[in-house]
């Protein structure tokens, strides 16, 4: 009689691509509402009578209500599954999508931000366990590259959509509003996706993931030894699980603080880096967004040859350049310009993936959504407070110290990097659960 399989061993197939899509949604929905809300601002500000400050606040909404958002709803995801709230938080996205429409006011524009903040964190730590969950080992480090790269997907699209609508009389609303469709065909392609065969196995429920198994792939197939354990939230204060979540919390905020604030504001810092204003500056924001997509797609593949530690290391060496040249240059010239931020975008794409695919190697699956929660929840307090100085550092100290300090972000990631990074390059989830950091 043939023995099973392992899990880690099998080949892609049908449902590893369903999954992987449609787990995808999430990110791509945060990169979507976090992209449109800058180019809407164009409108917003005089609408609403936005200040700096007022501007500051509607962008670091979203990123406070990303911290509750992965903070809470990791732990949930551990307790209860991740199918569940797979599909509730989607619905959720759509109806305050919805909402967002009809705000008449600036604190209402910074509620609604916060909570489809929330909404999306919840995403988050549920999708990226699931797919890390269900990836088999050769196939995880493309998994998790694939859902940084729909960010950027989302990204692109959130300023298609927001140059189309750019001109039009509350363009706006319909910008904030847009939303609701990609979530009503992410709710439709999640909807009969199985739950996590490790989150089965780590609950203790071993004939439900045999009988799942069965039903998926035509056997049983066997996983590494993880004994039957009951979430318990305090278990990431561990001193080797701290440790963990304080590392990828500092490299995930030395990534995203500077790209956040290229996002979010992407349109207004590329007008006063010198390209021209209004609706044409959105077309310089979609080249920046390109660049970020297609620096995903080679470190998907490097990340298995040169392997986790050496992408993260040199990726932030060249970020940190590409963003002092543009600090440290006179008056750049527009190719200079658009150059340095494709640079950095393009350079951007390891720790874009390392980001989601670190937490979900080096945490067990009884912890591994809480542990993803945790670590994105840490690098947001960063990001929350950048966000909201920036427009206000903008206005008193210009464009270029401005780049500088995202030099100096991209450099503390470079230094924490060759300090701690580890090296996970073909180890299973079982493996990678226990290492120490380098």
């Amino acid at each position: 009689m043939e023995q099973p399989k392992n899990f880690d061993d099998i080949n892609f197939t049908s449902i590893h691509r369903k999954i992987l899509l449609w787990g995808s949604g999430g990110p791509f929905l945060d990169g979507y509402v976090l992209v449109i809300i800058g180019i809407a601002l164009e409108q917003l500000t005089p609408a609403l009578k936005l200040d700096a400050q007022w501007a500051g606040l509607v962008g670091a909404a979203t990123l406070a209500g990303l911290f509750i958002g992965t903070a809470l709803f990791g732990y949930i995801a551990d307790l209860f599954g991740r199918r569940l709230m797979f599909l509730i938080d989607i619905i959720a996205i759509a109806v305050i999508s919805a909402a967002t429409m009809f705000i008449s006011s600036p604190l209402e524009l910074v509620l609604m931000r916060f909570l489809i903040g929330i909404v999306i964190g919840a995403d988050y730590p549920i999708a990226t366990s699931m797919i890390a969950e269900f990836s088999p080992t050769r196939h995880r480090a493309f998994s998790m590259g694939f859902i940084a790269a729909m960010w950027y997907v989302g990204a692109t699209a959130a300023d298609i959509v927001g140059y189309l609508l750019y001109d039009v009389e509350n363009g706006w609303r319909w910008m904030l509003g847009s939303a609701i469709v990609p979530c009503i065909m992410i709710l439709l392609g999640r909807f009969h996706l199985p739950e996590s065969p490790r989150w089965l196995v780590r609950k203790g429920r071993l004939e439900e993931c045999k009988k799942m198994m069965r039903e998926l792939f035509g056997t049983e197939l066997t996983f590494g030894f993880e004994e039957p354990e009951p979430t318990r939230y305090r278990k990431i204060f561990e001193k080797r699980h701290l440790k963990m979540i304080v590392f990828i919390g500092i490299i995930w905020s030395c990534q995203v603080i500077p790209m956040f604030a290229i996002y979010t504001f992407g349109p207004q810092i590329i007008g006063l880096l010198g390209l021209e204003g209004g609706r044409e500056s959105v077309l310089g924001n979609i080249v920046i967004s390109l660049f970020f997509l297609i620096g995903c797609i080679p470190a998907m593949y490097w990340l298995n040859s040169i392997g986790r530690r050496p992408l993260l290391i040199g990726s932030f060496a060249v970020m940190t350049a590409a963003l002092a040249l543009l600090g440290l240059v006179p008056e750049p010239g527009i190719w200079m310009v658009v150059v340095a931020f494709a640079v950095y975008a393009f350079f951007s794409g390891g720790p874009g993936i390392l980001q989601w695919l670190y937490p979900n190697e080096l945490f067990p699956t009884d912890i591994r959504a809480s542990a993803v929660g945790a670590a994105m929840s840490l690098s947001r307090i960063g990001t929350v407070l950048s966000t909201y100085a920036l427009p206000i550092f903008i206005v008193n100290y210009g464009i270029a110290p401005t780049m500088l300090a995202g030099a100096g972000i991209s450099l503390l990631g470079l230094l924490v990097s060759v300090a701690m990074a580890p090296e996970t390059r073909g180890m299973s989830l079982e493996e990678t659960s226990k290492l120490e950091s380098c």
